[in-house]
């Protein structure tokens, strides 16, 4: 079967006429009659009802265009997403991310994704908000955490630990310590961008649960406010694992009870709902794999010790 028959009878059917088919074409009446005639042969069923005013869609028709519709619009978005992924990513990318991660590793990818596609401008906004991305006209958010139930699409692109971490002046508590509720007293810097700044729910093994309320001495509502803190010795606190990898590498740093895990969370690129992305969007996010690949590499290191 010529499946081009199918746009020149789908024509048909939207228009109702062989001559208002022909001019969308950009083809003869003739062409048009022809092949949709070529159709009904090859299928052996009559589409098309002729009558003085007006071409009609039989039952059948009526049926097969319903098909029609579904087969072209396949076929366009598949031309479409082919050019889109040969075409070089151009325009402004406009991206949210959280505070933490935005600093620590957006900002980077950026700068190398701006010099990759110079001609591609990217406009960045910081934020533990959750910023509405269709009022807002952002092409994508990097959400850092648990999603919550939304319309919005999104993909995984990677994950992290937290880490109860403290400052020199407090290594020989931390050394000392065999579970979470050693560490209970200590001085916490509570970081009151989270739902549940102070308490705490630690695990070893499959089978061993704590849920720890930490004593709060400072309060901060940004995640790098509690890492600033947290260097000055001002108390310890729990941090992801991206924005601490220096400073427990350095051993500006040190991860109090490593034996003890902490949930982790994921990482995700976020898009409002769409069929398709822009190739600026793929491009960015692609490029931000592969750092968050080499990041997982690199705070890997020194936790697991």
């Amino acid at each position: 079967m010529n499946l081009n028959r199918l746009a020149y009878f789908a024509a048909v059917v939207d228009t109702g006429s062989f001559t208002r088919a022909a001019e969308r074409l950009g083809v003869t009446k003739a062409v048009v009659s022809q092949q949709v005639a070529h159709l009904e042969q090859d299928l052996r069923t009559t589409l098309l009802v002729r009558t003085t005013r007006r071409v009609q869609p039989t039952e059948a028709g009526r049926m097969f265009h319903a098909r029609c519709v579904l087969i072209l619009r396949e076929a366009e978005d598949a031309f479409d997403e082919l050019a889109q992924a040969a075409a070089e990513p151009t325009g402004v990318l406009r991206i949210t991310a959280p505070n933490d991660y935005g600093t620590a590793i957006v900002v980077a990818v950026l700068a190398a994704f701006t010099a990759r596609y110079p001609a591609c401008r990217v406009e960045l906004t910081l934020s533990d908000d959750t910023v509405d991305l269709v009022s807002g006209r952002i092409d994508m958010a990097i959400r850092v955490g648990w999603l919550a139930d939304s319309s919005l699409q999104a993909r995984k692109i990677g994950s992290f630990r937290q880490l109860l971490v403290g400052a020199p002046a407090f290594a020989d508590q931390i050394s000392a310590a065999r579970d979470p509720e050693d560490l209970a007293a200590l001085p916490f810097i509570a970081n009151m961008a989270l739902r549940e700044p102070l308490r705490w729910h630690f695990s070893r093994g499959d089978l061993e649960r704590r849920a720890v309320n930490m004593q709060e001495s400072i309060a901060i509502d940004t995640t790098p406010g509690v890492l600033a803190a947290v260097r000055v010795g001002g108390g310890l606190s729990v941090l992801p694992d991206f924005l601490v990898a220096d400073d427990l590498a350095s051993g500006r740093l040190s991860v109090a009870l490593p034996e003890w895990r902490l949930p982790s969370g994921g990482i995700y690129s976020v898009y409002p709902a769409a069929r398709f992305r822009p190739t600026k969007v793929t491009a960015f996010v692609e490029m931000l794999i592969a750092a968050e690949r080499r990041t997982r590499l690199e705070v890997s290191r020194p936790t697991d010790q």
